[in-house]
């Protein structure tokens, strides 16, 4: 499935940088007996339903020409949200000073998921504020042990 996201990515990514918006994620997945090509852009002051309408209508001619993808499925071109995820690292940099969860692949500090500020992101080690009870921590994690990483809204 990862070739298809790497074939889907090598076409939108023109589509995106032509409209100027930022390529955020793509997700391949069979859900119930339906398979979904999932593309989510942004931009600074968000993105709307006539931008994901036209990287829909560019993106699906591409994919019909190409047919890279041997099952029927249904394309999703939309808005990552308001919890968009991190993935790469201009991703981290941008999110510095917000709220954000991080999941881990092991327990750092006896724990595997972090909710807090992104204070520092150095490209080796990302730096959360938690507030345990009524005082608040810097949690270093090595950004390598970093398994999903969002924005997240607080309420």
């Amino acid at each position: 499935m990862s070739k298809v996201t790497e074939t889907v990515e090598q076409l939108v990514t023109p589509i995106v940088d032509e409209l100027n918006l930022e390529l955020v994620d793509i997700e391949y997945v069979k859900e119930g007996k339906d398979w979904f090509l999932r593309v989510f852009i942004d931009k600074e002051t968000g993105v709307d339903i006539e931008e994901c309408g036209m990287v829909s209508e560019r993106l699906s001619e591409k994919l019909d020409a190409e047919d890279p993808i041997p099952y029927n499925y249904f394309l999703e071109v939309s808005s990552p949200g308001a919890e968009r995820p991190l993935k790469k690292d201009s991703d981290f940099i941008k999110a510095v000073g917000k709220n954000v969860y991080i999941k881990t692949y092991e327990p750092i500090d006896g724990e595997k998921t972090f909710e807090g500020v992104l204070t520092q992101f150095d490209g080796e080690t990302v730096t959360v504020e938690v507030k345990i009870k009524t005082r608040k921590k810097n949690i270093e994690i090595p950004y390598e042990k970093v398994a999903i990483a969002r924005l997240a809204v607080v309420f």
